[in-house]
């Protein structure tokens, strides 16, 4: 069948964009590869209504809500590719039952981001946990102790001196861009310390943390540390459909206009795979755009 509308991407970001679909009655196909970015995380906050709610529950009661909507089908599994049909897309679906095709009017990706993490020994195990991103969604649960930010970035003077609000922080700059002169002053002003010799390894009994060893040998005792890691389009969709991309500060994203519209015409992007900042709460709000004006396009063209 030809759906009015593909979403590809099951978390906070598409299942909002199909809400607003479903709610015009229109047929919508949700695609999704049961791996969100957030699902390192125990919890999420910060997200109104649902703060504190372990990130797999708010999606679970999402897609039980959506489900609802007898115009709404899902699809479990991996969309690999996606090709202009006439005036629709052909999405390839890669699931448990084998890999099929399914066509669509218009398009949603809410593809998300894949987090490329510094190679440090004990760094990985401990993502989401108490090696973490952002202080507005994770910096409450750890205030108080000492706060490490990773740096070797662009961003990492502006986030530490921001973090420097949640407890004490060192700037490890890891042989990477030193703060200019401004930035210095305020870090000096806001109690942050910088630490240049190298973080080499996170120590504790994962995923709590005890501390870094530095090059040196050196111990330093942290309860948490701050990391920016790259961030790759989880999906190849956007980029084989031709689909335009800005550079952001921790890596590429799709170009859109203020109605979601990337510059391929019929083809919608929302959440973290189109927006250099990421939150739960941006992510559902771009998804609601995307829907509305998905659905919209389809009356007026």
């Amino acid at each position: 069948m030809m759906f009015d509308a593909i979403i590809v991407g099951g978390s906070f970001a598409g299942l909002s964009a199909a809400l607003q679909l479903a709610r015009a009655r229109r047929s919508v196909l949700l695609v999704d590869a049961g791996q969100p970015r957030n699902r390192f995380a125990a919890t999420a906050h910060g997200f109104l209504g649902h703060d504190g709610k372990p990130p797999q529950q708010i999606r679970a009661e999402a897609r039980e809500q959506l489900a609802r909507y007898p115009t709404v089908t899902f699809a479990d599994g991996s969309a690999t590719a996606a090709t202009r049909a006439g005036a629709g897309f052909v999405v390839e679906i890669e699931g448990t039952g084998g890999q099929r095709q399914e066509h669509g009017r218009r398009l949603v990706l809410a593809t998300g981001v894949r987090d490329e993490l510094p190679d440090l020994p004990g760094l990985a195990e401990r993502w989401g946990s108490t090696v973490i991103h952002c202080p507005y969604c994770h910096g409450y649960e750890v205030a108080g102790s000492t706060l490490g930010i990773l740096g070797g970035d662009a961003m990492a003077a502006h986030k530490a001196a921001l973090i420097a609000d949640w407890g004490p922080a060192i700037l490890f700059t890891q042989g990477g861009e030193e703060p200019a002169a401004e930035q210095a002053a305020l870090l000096a002003a806001r109690g942050v310390a910088i630490e240049r010799v190298p973080v080499a390894a996170l120590l504790g009994n994962a995923p709590d943390l005890d501390g870094v060893r530095l090059a040196d040998g050196r111990v330093v005792t942290l309860g948490a540390l701050f990391v920016s890691p790259g961030a790759k389009p989880a999906s190849p969709l956007a980029g084989q459909l031709g689909c335009a991309f800005d550079e952001g500060p921790f890596g590429p994203y799709v170009r859109v206009d203020e109605r979601k519209q990337t510059t391929v015409p019929g083809v919608f992007a929302a959440g973290d795979a189109a927006t250099p900042m990421h939150s739960a709460t941006l992510a559902s709000a771009a998804g609601v755009l995307a829907g509305v004006h998905a659905h919209q396009s389809l009356v007026f063209g």
